[in-house]
């Protein structure tokens, strides 16, 4: 299964729109556009079909996270040991 196909179940499943990646994705600061998207999700024969890196899915998924989790919270800070 390639990064598309992966793109393309968690977009339907989740009911997204382009817009909606395109949000998820800036949660991560990471920018695209809608065409980039649009080429990610074509059919691998059409002229403008884009192959989705790993880079792509991988600020997605992180993206997901905040999105549907919230921002993670800063940990506590350690005591520091001076003797």
């Amino acid at each position: 299964m390639s990064n598309n196909d992966i793109m393309k179940k968690l977009r339907v499943a989740l009911k997204f729109t382009d817009d909606d990646i395109i949000k998820v994705l800036e949660l991560v600061n990471f920018r695209i556009t809608k065409t980039e998207i649009g080429a990610i999700f074509r059919n691998d024969d059409h002229p403008n079909f884009k192959p989705c890196g790993d880079q792509i899915l991988r600020n997605f998924l992180n993206g997901l996270i905040i999105y549907k989790r919230g921002p993670r919270e800063k940990a506590p800070a350690k005591p520091s040991d001076s003797n």
